[in-house]
């Protein structure tokens, strides 16, 4: 797997909690088949968000150190005797990447919405079909989302945020992200995305700046509500989604 640590590249907080947690661990003494504490107890006894302490467990799990049962908790894993040290880094944090969004794209936004051209708002529409289409198929339209976001972007005229969006949205395929997105994304949280997206479309035919930003920010908020703090479910077996 590709090394993403640029020399002197700082640890990030999810690397510092796996790390805190598999200490946690080896102190208590917990063997293959334990049940780590709730979430919710874990955060407070650590004294982090929920959504960075799903980040720490799901960069475990992918180590292989803890396995994480959906509906029923986290459990340990039997670890080689070679496999001590710190947990590597996975990519960006989901959490702060999606902060990071709601910061620059209900800026990016705003000006959009100061800059709207027809071609402009075409080019969104037709992002929005794509998205509708692959929707109704039952496929995951990341790449007309991707468009969308960019197009508006590219609506700034400003080819600097150009840039800084489409690296952002990109974040999205680093390891722990992808593996984050994965569990959660379904039908249903793609529905609720797809009416968000209209709604920022909306804004931005009426070339209103407040709306704009408001839809914008409420939805990559809800985007990482679906994606960080809601321990998904399995879809497997009889229970339904």
């Amino acid at each position: 797997m590709h090394n993403h640590h640029r020399a002197g590249e700082p640890r990030r907080q999810y690397q510092v909690v796996a790390d805190r947690i598999r200490t946690h661990i080896d102190s208590e003494g917990l063997r293959a088949g334990a049940r780590l504490p709730a979430e919710r107890e874990l955060a407070l006894q650590l004294g982090v968000s929920r959504p960075t302490l799903r980040e720490a467990l799901i960069a475990l799990e992918m180590e292989g150190r803890v396995e994480i049962r959906g509906g029923s908790g986290v459990y340990v894993c039997a670890v080689a005797a070679d496999e001590a040290g710190g947990t590597s880094s996975l990519g960006e944090s989901p959490a702060e990447l999606m902060e990071a969004r709601v910061v620059i794209e209900s800026a990016v936004v705003t000006l959009a919405a100061a800059r709207v051209t027809g071609a402009g708002l075409q080019k969104l529409e037709q992002a929005l079909d794509v998205m509708r289409e692959e929707h109704h198929a039952g496929k995951w339209p990341v790449e007309a989302d991707r468009r969308f976001h960019l197009s508006i972007a590219e609506m700034t005229g400003n080819s600097v945020l150009m840039d800084i969006a489409g690296t952002l949205f990109d974040g999205r395929h680093s390891p722990i992200a992808a593996r984050m997105s994965g569990r959660v994304e379904s039908t249903r949280t793609w529905q609720t995305a797809l009416a968000e997206h209209e709604a920022i479309y909306r804004a931005l035919e009426a070339r209103n700046p407040q709306a704009a930003a408001a839809a914008m920010c409420s939805h990559l908020l809800g985007s990482l509500g679906r994606w960080v703090e809601e321990p998904a479910e399995p879809a497997l077996g009889g229970e339904g989604a």
